[in-house]
Protein backbone atom coordinates (compact mmCIF):
# COMPACT_ATOMS: atom_id res chain seq x y z
CA UNK A 1 0.00 0.00 0.00
CA UNK A 2 1.20 3.47 -1.02
CA UNK A 3 2.91 4.79 2.34
CA UNK A 4 0.55 8.08 1.44
CA UNK A 5 -2.72 5.89 1.42
CA UNK A 6 -1.68 4.00 4.41
CA UNK A 7 -1.43 7.19 6.53
CA UNK A 8 -4.26 8.10 5.65
CA UNK A 9 -6.40 5.35 6.48
CA UNK A 10 -4.45 5.19 9.90
CA UNK A 11 -4.88 8.65 10.56
CA UNK A 12 -8.77 7.78 9.84
CA UNK A 13 -9.15 4.77 11.73
CA UNK A 14 -7.38 6.61 14.46
CA UNK A 15 -10.19 10.01 14.20
CA UNK A 16 -12.84 7.14 14.48
CA UNK A 17 -11.70 5.60 17.61
CA UNK A 18 -11.01 8.93 19.23
CA UNK A 19 -14.73 9.71 18.44
CA UNK A 20 -15.88 6.91 20.16
CA UNK A 21 -14.02 7.37 23.15
CA UNK A 22 -15.32 11.11 22.83
CA UNK A 23 -19.03 9.79 23.42
CA UNK A 24 -17.75 7.29 25.74
CA UNK A 25 -16.35 10.15 27.87
CA UNK A 26 -19.33 12.39 27.39
CA UNK A 27 -21.63 9.45 28.45
CA UNK A 28 -19.95 9.07 31.51
CA UNK A 29 -19.71 12.75 32.85
CA UNK A 30 -23.32 12.85 32.20
CA UNK A 31 -23.75 9.94 34.16
CA UNK A 32 -21.81 10.29 36.71
CA UNK A 33 -23.72 13.85 37.38
CA UNK A 34 -26.84 12.29 36.79
CA UNK A 35 -25.91 9.33 39.74
CA UNK A 36 -25.08 12.30 42.09
CA UNK A 37 -28.50 14.03 41.11
CA UNK A 38 -30.31 11.30 42.57
CA UNK A 39 -28.26 11.00 45.30
CA UNK A 40 -28.79 14.93 46.35
CA UNK A 41 -32.88 14.11 45.39
CA UNK A 42 -32.79 11.63 48.02
CA UNK A 43 -30.93 13.24 51.01
CA UNK A 44 -33.00 16.28 50.62
CA UNK A 45 -33.98 16.74 54.41
CA UNK A 46 -35.68 19.39 56.71
CA UNK A 47 -32.60 21.51 56.20
CA UNK A 48 -34.48 22.28 52.87
CA UNK A 49 -37.37 23.39 54.83
CA UNK A 50 -35.61 25.51 56.95
CA UNK A 51 -33.63 27.46 54.36
CA UNK A 52 -37.15 27.92 52.16
CA UNK A 53 -39.04 29.42 55.39
CA UNK A 54 -35.85 32.04 55.93
CA UNK A 55 -36.07 33.20 52.13
CA UNK A 56 -39.64 33.21 52.91
CA UNK A 57 -39.27 35.77 56.11
CA UNK A 58 -36.51 37.57 53.99
CA UNK A 59 -37.77 41.61 54.10
CA UNK A 60 -34.95 42.56 51.86
CA UNK A 61 -33.19 40.87 49.13
CA UNK A 62 -31.09 37.58 48.80
CA UNK A 63 -27.74 37.78 48.44
CA UNK A 64 -26.18 34.80 46.79
CA UNK A 65 -22.28 34.59 47.06
CA UNK A 66 -19.86 32.47 45.63
CA UNK A 67 -16.11 32.02 44.01
CA UNK A 68 -15.02 30.71 40.99
CA UNK A 69 -17.23 28.10 39.51
CA UNK A 70 -19.39 28.21 42.58
CA UNK A 71 -19.77 31.42 41.65
CA UNK A 72 -21.38 31.35 38.27
CA UNK A 73 -23.57 29.19 40.05
CA UNK A 74 -24.28 31.66 42.37
CA UNK A 75 -24.80 34.27 39.68
CA UNK A 76 -27.22 31.88 38.08
CA UNK A 77 -28.86 30.80 40.72
CA UNK A 78 -29.47 34.76 42.05
CA UNK A 79 -31.13 35.55 38.35
CA UNK A 80 -33.21 32.70 38.63
CA UNK A 81 -35.12 33.84 41.81
CA UNK A 82 -35.30 37.13 40.38
CA UNK A 83 -37.17 36.00 37.70
CA UNK A 84 -39.30 34.17 39.73
CA UNK A 85 -40.63 36.54 42.38
CA UNK A 86 -37.89 36.27 45.31
CA UNK A 87 -35.48 39.46 45.08
CA UNK A 88 -32.15 38.59 44.65
CA UNK A 89 -28.58 39.37 43.18
CA UNK A 90 -25.06 38.30 43.21
CA UNK A 91 -22.08 39.24 45.10
CA UNK A 92 -18.96 38.66 44.25
CA UNK A 93 -16.99 37.85 47.63
CA UNK A 94 -13.72 39.62 46.28
CA UNK A 95 -15.69 42.74 45.60
CA UNK A 96 -17.52 42.69 49.04
CA UNK A 97 -14.41 42.89 50.77
CA UNK A 98 -13.72 46.12 49.10
CA UNK A 99 -17.05 47.97 49.40
CA UNK A 100 -19.79 45.83 48.02
CA UNK A 101 -20.92 44.89 51.48
CA UNK A 102 -22.27 48.15 51.50
CA UNK A 103 -25.05 46.14 48.93
CA UNK A 104 -25.85 44.02 51.89
CA UNK A 105 -28.63 45.51 54.60
CA UNK A 106 -30.41 43.83 57.52
CA UNK A 107 -33.61 42.99 55.94
CA UNK A 108 -31.47 40.99 53.62
CA UNK A 109 -30.62 36.90 53.52
CA UNK A 110 -26.73 35.75 52.45
CA UNK A 111 -27.26 32.39 50.28
CA UNK A 112 -22.89 31.15 49.68
CA UNK A 113 -22.20 28.75 47.85
CA UNK A 114 -18.52 26.55 48.41
CA UNK A 115 -17.76 23.00 48.00
CA UNK A 116 -15.10 22.91 50.42
CA UNK A 117 -16.85 25.11 53.03
CA UNK A 118 -13.40 26.91 53.66
CA UNK A 119 -13.76 29.28 51.02
CA UNK A 120 -11.26 32.50 52.50
CA UNK A 121 -12.58 34.77 50.30
CA UNK A 122 -16.44 34.20 51.85
CA UNK A 123 -15.01 35.15 55.48
CA UNK A 124 -15.85 39.32 55.51
CA UNK A 125 -19.37 38.65 54.20
CA UNK A 126 -19.56 35.89 56.71
CA UNK A 127 -18.07 38.34 59.42
CA UNK A 128 -21.02 40.75 58.46
CA UNK A 129 -23.88 38.71 58.56
CA UNK A 130 -22.37 37.74 62.23
CA UNK A 131 -22.21 41.39 63.12
CA UNK A 132 -25.17 42.27 61.99
CA UNK A 133 -27.45 38.94 62.63
CA UNK A 134 -28.55 38.34 58.98
CA UNK A 135 -29.58 35.63 58.29
CA UNK A 136 -26.84 33.08 56.61
CA UNK A 137 -27.75 29.99 54.44
CA UNK A 138 -24.57 27.96 53.02
CA UNK A 139 -24.60 25.15 50.32
CA UNK A 140 -21.61 22.69 50.56
CA UNK A 141 -20.27 19.46 50.53
CA UNK A 142 -18.37 19.89 53.80
CA UNK A 143 -21.17 19.16 56.46
CA UNK A 144 -17.94 19.58 59.77
CA UNK A 145 -16.75 22.89 57.84
CA UNK A 146 -16.02 25.99 59.34
CA UNK A 147 -19.12 28.08 56.84
CA UNK A 148 -21.52 24.84 57.69
CA UNK A 149 -20.95 26.03 61.53
CA UNK A 150 -21.49 29.63 61.01
CA UNK A 151 -24.74 29.40 58.76
CA UNK A 152 -27.83 29.32 60.03
CA UNK A 153 -28.88 26.63 57.63
CA UNK A 154 -26.49 24.22 56.04
CA UNK A 155 -27.62 22.80 52.53
CA UNK A 156 -25.30 20.18 51.96
CA UNK A 157 -24.18 18.63 48.49
CA UNK A 158 -23.63 14.74 48.69
CA UNK A 159 -20.27 13.46 48.61
CA UNK A 160 -19.23 12.54 45.11
CA UNK A 161 -16.36 12.24 42.35
CA UNK A 162 -15.97 15.12 40.10
CA UNK A 163 -16.49 13.99 36.74
CA UNK A 164 -12.74 15.35 35.71
CA UNK A 165 -10.35 12.33 34.92
CA UNK A 166 -8.38 14.32 37.29
CA UNK A 167 -11.15 15.04 40.01
CA UNK A 168 -10.06 18.60 40.30
CA UNK A 169 -12.14 20.52 37.86
CA UNK A 170 -15.82 21.14 39.74
CA UNK A 171 -18.38 19.57 37.28
CA UNK A 172 -20.57 16.81 39.78
CA UNK A 173 -20.58 19.62 42.47
CA UNK A 174 -21.45 22.86 40.26
CA UNK A 175 -24.30 20.89 38.88
CA UNK A 176 -25.51 19.73 41.83
CA UNK A 177 -25.84 22.95 43.16
CA UNK A 178 -26.97 24.82 40.23
CA UNK A 179 -29.96 21.68 40.73
CA UNK A 180 -30.28 22.49 44.68
CA UNK A 181 -30.95 26.87 43.65
CA UNK A 182 -33.29 25.74 40.91
CA UNK A 183 -35.15 23.34 43.91
CA UNK A 184 -35.16 26.35 46.38
CA UNK A 185 -36.24 28.86 43.60
CA UNK A 186 -40.02 26.75 42.35
CA UNK A 187 -40.07 25.41 45.77
CA UNK A 188 -40.58 29.75 46.62
CA UNK A 189 -42.41 30.30 43.60
CA UNK A 190 -45.02 27.75 44.52
CA UNK A 191 -45.03 29.11 48.52
CA UNK A 192 -45.92 32.53 46.88
CA UNK A 193 -48.51 31.29 44.60
CA UNK A 194 -46.32 33.03 42.04
CA UNK A 195 -48.75 32.76 39.01
CA UNK A 196 -48.06 33.27 35.04
CA UNK A 197 -49.30 36.78 35.35
CA UNK A 198 -47.07 37.74 37.65
CA UNK A 199 -44.22 35.67 35.55
CA UNK A 200 -44.79 37.66 32.38
CA UNK A 201 -44.45 41.00 34.56
CA UNK A 202 -41.20 39.99 35.01
CA UNK A 203 -40.47 38.47 31.16
CA UNK A 204 -42.18 41.37 29.29
CA UNK A 205 -39.83 40.93 26.33
CA UNK A 206 -38.52 37.96 23.91
CA UNK A 207 -40.33 34.87 23.08
CA UNK A 208 -41.09 33.70 27.04
CA UNK A 209 -42.70 37.51 27.08
CA UNK A 210 -44.94 36.79 23.53
CA UNK A 211 -45.97 33.17 24.68
CA UNK A 212 -47.45 35.13 28.47
CA UNK A 213 -49.41 37.94 26.35
CA UNK A 214 -52.84 37.67 27.16
CA UNK A 215 -56.13 38.03 24.65
CA UNK A 216 -56.81 41.37 26.00
CA UNK A 217 -53.23 42.77 25.44
CA UNK A 218 -54.22 42.22 21.84
CA UNK A 219 -57.78 42.26 21.28
CA UNK A 220 -59.69 45.26 19.78
CA UNK A 221 -62.72 46.42 22.36
CA UNK A 222 -65.22 49.81 22.15
CA UNK A 223 -66.38 50.68 18.78
CA UNK A 224 -63.46 48.59 17.21
CA UNK A 225 -65.83 45.58 17.68
CA UNK A 226 -67.98 44.63 14.80
CA UNK A 227 -71.35 44.21 16.76
CA UNK A 228 -75.12 43.60 15.32
CA UNK A 229 -78.48 43.34 16.75
CA UNK A 230 -80.24 40.26 16.08
CA UNK A 231 -83.21 42.23 14.46
CA UNK A 232 -81.00 44.25 12.29
CA UNK A 233 -81.51 43.69 8.51
CA UNK A 234 -78.12 42.02 6.07
CA UNK A 235 -78.53 44.74 4.01
CA UNK A 236 -77.65 46.82 7.07
CA UNK A 237 -75.44 44.04 8.51
CA UNK A 238 -73.15 43.96 5.50
CA UNK A 239 -72.46 47.15 6.09
CA UNK A 240 -71.37 47.11 9.30
CA UNK A 241 -69.14 43.73 8.53
CA UNK A 242 -67.68 45.66 5.55
CA UNK A 243 -66.47 48.72 7.73
CA UNK A 244 -65.06 46.57 10.86
CA UNK A 245 -62.39 44.75 8.29
CA UNK A 246 -62.22 41.38 10.76
CA UNK A 247 -64.49 39.30 7.89
CA UNK A 248 -67.39 38.75 10.45
CA UNK A 249 -69.74 40.45 12.55
CA UNK A 250 -71.21 39.24 16.14
CA UNK A 251 -75.08 39.32 17.05
CA UNK A 252 -76.42 40.19 20.08
CA UNK A 253 -79.88 39.52 21.55
CA UNK A 254 -82.00 41.90 23.50
CA UNK A 255 -80.16 41.62 26.59
CA UNK A 256 -76.65 42.39 24.48
CA UNK A 257 -75.78 38.75 25.16
CA UNK A 258 -73.44 37.23 22.19
CA UNK A 259 -75.62 34.65 20.45
CA UNK A 260 -74.17 34.15 17.28
CA UNK A 261 -71.52 35.20 14.53
CA UNK A 262 -71.83 36.43 10.85
CA UNK A 263 -69.08 35.13 8.63
CA UNK A 264 -68.65 35.57 4.67
CA UNK A 265 -69.39 31.38 4.80
CA UNK A 266 -72.78 32.56 6.10
CA UNK A 267 -73.03 35.37 3.22
CA UNK A 268 -72.19 32.48 0.34
CA UNK A 269 -74.61 30.22 2.05
CA UNK A 270 -77.41 32.31 2.67
CA UNK A 271 -77.62 34.39 -1.04
CA UNK A 272 -80.34 34.16 -2.55
CA UNK A 273 -83.67 35.90 -3.12
CA UNK A 274 -84.99 38.53 -0.13
CA UNK A 275 -81.33 37.93 1.01
CA UNK A 276 -80.89 41.85 1.95
CA UNK A 277 -83.99 41.55 3.92
CA UNK A 278 -83.29 38.80 6.46
CA UNK A 279 -82.75 39.13 9.81
CA UNK A 280 -79.11 39.15 11.31
CA UNK A 281 -80.30 36.04 13.62
CA UNK A 282 -81.78 34.35 10.42
CA UNK A 283 -78.14 33.76 9.13
CA UNK A 284 -76.02 33.58 11.48
CA UNK A 285 -73.92 30.88 12.75
CA UNK A 286 -75.23 29.98 16.80
CA UNK A 287 -72.79 27.74 17.35
CA UNK A 288 -69.30 29.81 17.57
CA UNK A 289 -66.06 29.98 19.28
CA UNK A 290 -65.60 32.27 22.31
CA UNK A 291 -62.76 32.84 24.29
CA UNK A 292 -62.03 34.86 27.54
CA UNK A 293 -59.62 38.31 27.61
CA UNK A 294 -57.57 36.25 30.43
CA UNK A 295 -56.77 33.46 28.50
CA UNK A 296 -53.38 33.35 27.07
CA UNK A 297 -53.12 34.72 23.34
CA UNK A 298 -51.22 31.51 22.39
CA UNK A 299 -54.70 29.63 23.60
CA UNK A 300 -56.37 31.90 21.31
CA UNK A 301 -54.40 31.15 18.45
CA UNK A 302 -54.30 27.86 18.98
CA UNK A 303 -57.68 27.50 19.03
CA UNK A 304 -58.38 29.49 15.96
CA UNK A 305 -56.13 27.51 14.12
CA UNK A 306 -58.17 24.32 14.87
CA UNK A 307 -61.13 25.37 13.79
CA UNK A 308 -60.19 27.17 11.02
CA UNK A 309 -61.34 30.62 12.00
CA UNK A 310 -59.81 33.99 11.77
CA UNK A 311 -61.23 35.86 14.30
CA UNK A 312 -62.29 35.27 18.08
CA UNK A 313 -64.83 37.23 19.99
CA UNK A 314 -63.91 37.74 23.64
CA UNK A 315 -66.73 37.70 26.00
CA UNK A 316 -67.24 38.38 29.71
CA UNK A 317 -70.79 37.09 30.58
CA UNK A 318 -72.00 36.44 27.28
CA UNK A 319 -71.24 40.07 26.54
CA UNK A 320 -68.97 40.60 23.66
CA UNK A 321 -66.00 42.86 24.77
CA UNK A 322 -64.01 42.37 22.13
CA UNK A 323 -62.00 40.82 19.23
CA UNK A 324 -58.95 38.78 18.61
CA UNK A 325 -57.80 38.31 14.67
CA UNK A 326 -55.55 35.98 14.32
CA UNK A 327 -52.88 38.83 12.46
CA UNK A 328 -52.66 40.44 15.87
CA UNK A 329 -51.53 37.37 16.95
CA UNK A 330 -48.56 36.93 13.46
CA UNK A 331 -48.17 40.86 14.67
CA UNK A 332 -47.38 40.41 18.28
CA UNK A 333 -44.83 37.26 17.38
CA UNK A 334 -46.46 34.79 18.85
CA UNK A 335 -46.38 31.11 16.12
Amino acid sequence: MNRSITSTVLNSNSSLDRKWDDIATGRFVIQTEIDTLLKLKDELNINFVKALNLLLATKGRVIVSGMGKSGHIAGKIAATLASTGTPAFFVHPGEASHGDLGMVVKNDLVLALSNSGETLELKDIVAYTKRFKIPFIIMTSNEDSSLSKSANVALIIPESIEACPHGLAPTTTSTAMLALGDALAIALLERKNFSPEDFHQLHPGGKLGKQLLKVSDLMHDGKEVPIVSSQMEMSDAIIVMTAKHFGCVGVIDKNKYLIGVITDGDLRRHMKNGFLKKKAEQVMTSALKTIAPSALATEGLSLMNKNSITALFVTKNKYPIGILHIHDCLRAGII
